[in-house]
């Protein structure tokens, strides 16, 4: 060993294994090595302290610890000296939990394989071992980001996209914490160092779906200039829709979501319908009017010779939902006009034309009467929705004369889907054959879509790129992002039926659990981990954690986030504005990172201020003139 590695070694010495208790171990100080901060080859290198990495040589192994506490242990003098000493009251005792090792190869490691033993000696970790301890790169060659620096380190960190952008993704800190800006920053480098390495291959092969609650993420420059933005809204005509095609509207799960249907009951019923359509629209004669017009002839037969009062009125009323309101001069109609229900002989009266007054129904006058003529008056509408309900209110209509269905059971999946049915005609281009994916990376912006649809359209879409990607995906991904996921995961919510807010999750939950086989990444974002789905939260394998403050968040990120150690877990409700814990697989041990500012190019989350809300009179134009 030569005079100048020992030199080193005398100056980066901090002190000695004095016990071992497991992974912790206790390392007792040098006296002199209480200093802040010492000089060291031309570099200021800190002082061992709290939450700072300490090297423990074994043999040929470098065993790497954090520092989680440290204590004064008081030095007594001898007790057979004669001597009177004062006691010495600076013998510090470090607390030291190893993360990891590096091997005789110099690679680090992450993990236990060997404790230290007593006596041991403890040194300051220097700047190229904290490389090597913060290196996640382990192939050569392997494409990386850099979005951060370590905290407390002036230096940058290297994340993997392999590892990293091909696992499930965790953004969780409270509102000003800087997830935006993280989330924005991840994909923005993604996308541009895969179009800087195959930008063909990356178009064709990569698609990245980002479901935007707030409208944050659809300026130009945000992340990629090469996105497409679909700018929904509810609340008026004239904004983006999303083009699906008609086989796309009649697919069970699609018309499923859009009218919240149940499992066992209304599912099987919009089945029936669909499939009713379906044969009834591709009649050989190319006459589907006439076709309807013949069926509703022969139920409103079936209906007016019906004894049950309370069902022939029902599908009465269902009747007045597929004809047409008015007559021809524009005037309101009454189908029931000429006919009258009869307690005694439990059947309909009708009033012939050529009678003032109702006769004993006979199967002849029905032909005679407003109802079965006003057939005549009916027409196919010009949107697909609006006809997919007419056939609703058959199928429905045929299953209560068949007692194949229960009214209270089948109808309210109808009056759902009706009520939905203009927001349902602003959203999407019906029929469109235009591409969905008219670039891989495609932005939805939710930020003016009403509550209900905004907890419709996420699921519904999911669920498409989902089964696109199984069953088109080889050699392809899918990166599904949700910003403010809390919105759609939440196991919160009181204005759904608990049926359909378990179906909400169990689609989410089956993308996380078995996407990665399919090659379907989910990013969440969100500002309460507590209000998301404990399956969903679990099953991520990196996290990025900014300040929390609330108890009922920090403890679902702890119990979600096992791998996190007890001084970083207590820190989490102390860190600054985008700096944030970051721990999962794609990182052998949690780290705690500085992600840099964005600029102009951050989503649209900054805090308002007022100084820019009111500025200072010397900004005013005082040439100008004002009348009161």
């Amino acid at each position: 060993m030569n005079v100048t590695k020992l030199t080193h070694d005398a100056v980066l010495r901090v002190g000695e294994v004095a016990g071992v208790d497991g992974r912790r171990v206790y390392v007792l100080v040098d006296r002199n090595k209480n200093l802040s901060d010492m000089f060291f080859d031309g570099d200021i290198l800190r002082n061992i302290s709290v939450n700072s990495y300490i090297e423990i040589r074994k043999g040929f192994l470098s065993l790497i610890g954090r520092v989680e506490g440290e204590r004064i242990e008081e030095d007594y003098p001898a007790p057979t000296s004669e001597e009177v000493k004062p006691v010495n009251r600076n013998r510090r005792v470090l607390t030291v939990a190893l993360a990891g090792y590096i091997d005789e190869y110099g690679k680090f490691t992450g993990g236990t394989k060997e404790l230290p033993l007593i006596g041991n000696e403890a040194y300051i970790v220097t700047r190229d071992k904290i490389n090597r301890v913060h290196n996640l790169i382990q192939d050569e060659g392997s494409p990386s980001i850099v979005i951060a620096s370590i905290e407390g380190h002036d230096f940058d960190i290297e994340l993997p996209i392999d590892g990293l952008f091909n696992t499930h993704i965790a953004i969780f800190g409270n509102t000003g914490s800087g997830k935006s800006n993280t989330l924005a920053y991840l994909y923005q480098e993604f996308v541009r160092v895969l179009t800087e390495r195959n930008a063909a291959a990356f178009s064709e092969n990569v698609r990245i779906l980002l479901l935007d609650f707030n409208g944050e993420y659809t300026d130009p420059q945000c992340i990629s200039h090469n996105k497409k933005v679909y700018n929904l809204s509810t609340r008026g005509d004239g904004a983006d829709k999303l083009p699906m095609k008609e086989d796309a509207l009649l697919n069970i799960e699609v018309i499923s979501i859009l009218a919240d249907a149940t499992e066992k009951t209304q599912r099987p019923f919009l089945s029936r319908a669909v499939r009713f359509y379906e044969k009834v629209m591709s009649a050989q004669d190319g006459n589907p009017e006439g076709y309807i017009k013949n069926i509703l002839r022969n139920r409103v037969k079936d209906v007016l010779q019906m004894s049950d009062k309370v069902r022939a009125y029902l599908l009465l009323d269902y009747f007045r939902e597929i004809l047409p309101s008015e007559d021809a001069n524009g005037d309101p109609v009454d189908i029931d006009s000429d006919i009258s229900w009869h307690n005694n002989g439990n059947e309909f009266f009708i009033r012939p034309l050529a009678s003032g007054s109702f006769l004993q129904q006979k199967p002849n006058l029905i032909p005679d009467t407003f109802l079965y003529k006003h057939i005549d008056a009916f027409e196919l509408g010009d949107s697909l929705l609006s006809n997919l309900i007419v056939f609703l209110y058959l199928q429905l209509i045929f299953d209560i004369l068949a007692n194949r269905a229960q009214n209270e059971h089948v109808a309210p999946v109808i009056n759902r889907l009706k009520a939905k049915k203009g927001d349902i005609d602003k959203l999407f281009d019906l029929g469109s054959d235009a591409n969905f994916w008219q670039s891989n990376f495609v932005v939805v912006s939710l930020a003016d879509v009403n509550l209900e649809m905004r907890k419709t359209l996420p699921l519904l879409l999911a669920k498409k790129v989902y089964s696109e990607q199984k069953e088109t995906g080889q050699g392809r991904s899918l990166n599904i992002v949700i910003d403010e996921a809390h919105n759609i995961l939440s196991t919160q919510s009181f204005r759904e039926a608990e049926s359909w807010k378990d179906y909400r999750l169990e689609t989410f939950e089956e993308i996380i659990k078995e996407g990665r086989k399919f090659g379907v990444f989910l990013t969440i974002s969100s500002q309460r981990p507590n209000d998301i789905s404990p399956t969903i939260t679990s099953q991520a394998h990196n996290y990025f954690i900014h300040r929390l403050l609330n108890e009922r968040d920090l403890k679902a990120v702890a119990s979600a986030v096992s791998y996190i150690d007890k001084v970083t877990e207590e820190s989490i409700p102390t860190l600054p504005t985008g700096t944030c814990i970051f721990s999962g697989t794609a990182s052998q041990m949690p780290m705690k990172i500085n992600v840099k500012f964005l600029g102009d190019a951050r989503p649209r989350s900054d805090t308002r201020k007022f100084s820019d809300i009111v500025p200072p009179p010397s900004v005013v134009d005082d040439s100008e003139e004002f009348d009161f």
